[in-house]
């Protein structure tokens, strides 16, 4: 029973997917949302402070993140742990936030502890306990950034003071006092504690007077009972009891200090010096932030200093605004609920592969192959399986390491992307791999000699455009720039935005269906016998070691243009030109050799390239095309099967003069 009972300022678990690792929240308030006014029925709603882990934040702000562990380590002297423990370190490591969200009381799935990490604490200890996390930096999910938490409580030998031995007797103190601190009162002076007290009522005559000759004092208090009750305030008594200080106690002195030639000495405190609107500034501040003066100082009150800020905090607590403000809040607590009980959540989760006594391939999860192990403790026995990571790949974990993973977000062992090797002493080689080491890997890694591939090329995809599409590129050209845009595949084009424009500007006879010439196309069998005439199928060459493919290779063969492929600039016969075979290079003594290249080219991932055939656009190739028309260019991009003529202009004609020898014997002739 306690255990399910959830109250305010608990650790807790929330599940918002199936799949995912638990959310860490902190229970802030618990209200009931009531569904029926006329019932007493409803759901509860929890206010949670958010956490996050390593894996919600960016990769800058995890290696920020191993620095700040790194220096945590030297300074405490942390004792030495193993890899595996590291890994599972930053598991129980998370990032305190001031994120608030609301999430429904029925999706908590259990307690569990978290700290602050101090610095006489030893993380291994961590491992030993489980749900118990730690946290030393605060996360902020706007700005992205990772800062030190200002609660830090500071314990240890460098935080505490330094305490002289005690003197002997009959032995002196040597230090010089006046060094060490300053004297503001001195309680064995010649007057009376009578005298003392008459000399601060004329201290508070004194500022009340004062305050009546300042206008803009008569303007905050502009009755004589609230301009003597801001002289009675303690500003006004130090100021007299320094005065007393500074002229040796005597009275007469004082007297004629308080009062100077130019007028009455006025002194304010910083609750007198705030106006009414910075107050309430700094109240809506203290609302949102909490007694984070750092905060409060940047965002609302930068005008002010931190010690302003400070200083004026304490003496508002000594208002009745702050009074009345404290019982609204109690009273407001009071009429929310300080706990709830939750049951225990017991539905099959969807990612359930078998459940014990049923059949496997249940929940949606079938068609797994056996003999898969475990992708954290690599086991083969498990009396409950859980699909997990991409359903292509076909991971699974066992129930230990599902719950694991749910609760901590990541696996007990280290995986290939993190910079741990698989045991080189397993016994059979593992048939697949997780989704992380077919990233971080080469297709063509070895693994105990032999090469694996890994990864499949991605799957082909076509993108099949409407009729009101085709239109809008037509109507609405100047608003999609269709020239720009295929020059800028990757910016987005708000394509609800064009197509209502298009329908504004199409007139309104083209809301009649729009009849489409109808092309007659030649049958499938001819088509496909006169891509076979024009690029005859090669066999595929027996399998061996895989080469890369070098995509800067001269002297390949690519006079024949495969099925889809790159047509051939074919010069016409007006025109002196050259053929261009299809990776658009021409076959001249002159040509650019791979040596000669200037283009910096990428390395292709042989897990990603969907086709390992690639085109690179010479200085030739773009020239030639700026010949070409815009409707040759649509032709073209519309019928890529064939050659495309380009009439290349003449050049300026060259004078052929003869040579003649360097040095002779005769005289030169020049004939006009």
């Amino acid at each position: 029973m306690a255990a399910n009972m959830y109250r305010v300022g608990d650790y807790v678990y929330f599940e918002n997917s199936s799949s995912n690792p638990y959310l860490i929240r902190r229970i802030e308030e618990l209200n009931k949302i009531m569904v029926n006014p006329m019932t007493a029925n409803g759901n509860v709603e929890a206010k949670v402070v958010c956490l996050f882990r390593r894996r919600d934040i960016s990769g800058n702000l995890n290696t920020l993140a191993d620095s700040n562990a790194r220096d945590f380590e030297e300074e405490s002297k942390q004792p030495t742990v193993s890899e595996q423990q590291k890994h599972q370190l930053k598991h129980r490591e998370l990032f305190l936030s001031r994120q608030f969200e609301s999430l429904p009381a029925t999706h908590i799935r259990g307690k569990c502890n978290v700290t602050l990490l101090n610095e006489t604490d030893v993380l291994a200890g961590y491992l030993e306990k489980e749900e118990c996390f730690f946290y030393s930096l605060v996360f902020d999910p706007v700005q992205k950034t990772l800062l030190a938490d200002q609660g830090e409580i500071r314990v240890g030998s460098k935080y505490q003071a330094e305490i002289p031995d005690k003197l002997a007797e009959g032995e002196t103190d040597t230090r010089i006092q006046e060094k060490l601190e300053t004297k503001v009162w001195d309680p064995d002076n010649q007057l009376k504690d009578p005298q003392i007290d008459q000399f601060l009522v004329v201290a508070r005559a004194v500022g009340t007077f004062a305050r009546a000759l300042d206008c803009s004092s008569s303007i905050r208090q502009p009755s004589l009972h609230m301009s003597a009750a801001a002289a009675s305030r303690d500003i006004t008594l130090f100021h007299a009891m320094d005065t007393l200080q500074k002229n040796g106690y005597d009275l007469a002195k004082a007297m004629s200090t308080l009062v100077p030639q130019g007028g009455p000495v006025l002194c304010r405190d910083e609750m007198e010096e705030w106006s009414a609107s910075e107050a309430m500034l700094f109240e809506e501040a203290l609302e949102k932030y909490g007694k984070d003066f750092n905060d409060i100082r940047q965002d609302f009150l930068p005008w002010k200093s931190l010690a302003s800020v400070v200083q004026f905090y304490y003496m508002w607590k000594t208002t009745d605004r702050y009074i009345q403000q404290k019982r609204l809040k109690a009273a407001e607590a009071d009429s929310k609920l300080k706990q709830v009980y939750i049951p225990t959540y017991t539905k099959p989760n969807p990612n359930q592969i078998m459940a014990p006594g049923n059949k496997p391939g249940m929940n949606g999860a079938a068609g797994f192959q056996k003999g898969l192990s475990c992708e954290s403790c690599h086991t083969a026995q498990s009396a409950q399986w859980y699909a997990w990571g991409p359903p292509n790949m076909q991971c699974r974990l066992c129930a230990s390491c599902w719950i694991y993973w749910k609760k901590y977000g990541g696996l007990k062992t280290p995986t290939q992307l993190e910079g741990a090797a698989r045991s080189v002493s397993e016994s059979t080689p593992r048939g697949h791999m997780t989704r992380q080491e077919v990233q971080g890997l080469s297709p063509f890694t070895t693994s105990g000699g032999r090469a694996k591939l890994l990864a499949k090329n991605r799957q082909t995809f076509i993108l099949q455009t409407t009729k009101l599409t085709r239109i809008a590129r037509r109507v609405c050209t100047d608003i999609l720039q269709p020239r720009r845009a295929a020059r800028r595949p990757y910016a987005s084009i708000n394509a609800n935005a064009v197509k209502a424009e298009c329908m504004i500007r199409l007139p309104k006879a083209t809301k009649a269906p729009i009849k489409n010439r109808s092309i007659p196309r030649p049958p499938l069998a001819t088509i496909v016998k006169e891509l076979a005439i024009q690029a005859p199928l090669k066999l595929k060459a027996p399998r061996g070691t895989p080469t890369p493919i070098n995509r800067n290779q001269a002297n390949q063969p690519r006079g024949g243009s495969g099925l889809l492929g790159k047509r051939p600039f074919d010069s016409s016969s007006q025109a002196v030109g050259l053929p261009f075979p299809t990776n658009g290079r021409p076959f001249t003594s002159g040509m650019r050799t791979t040596s000669q290249s200037v283009i910096k080219r990428q390395k292709v991932n042989q897990g990603d390239a969907p086709n390992p055939v690639v085109f690179v656009a010479t200085k030739d190739t773009r020239a030639l095309r700026k010949h070409l028309t815009q409707s040759e260019m649509r032709r073209a991009a519309r019928k890529p099967h064939l050659p495309v003529r380009v009439k290349l202009p003449l050049g300026p004609r060259t004078l052929v003069l003869p040579t003649l020898p360097s040095s002779t014997s005769e005289p030169i002739v020049l004939e006009d």
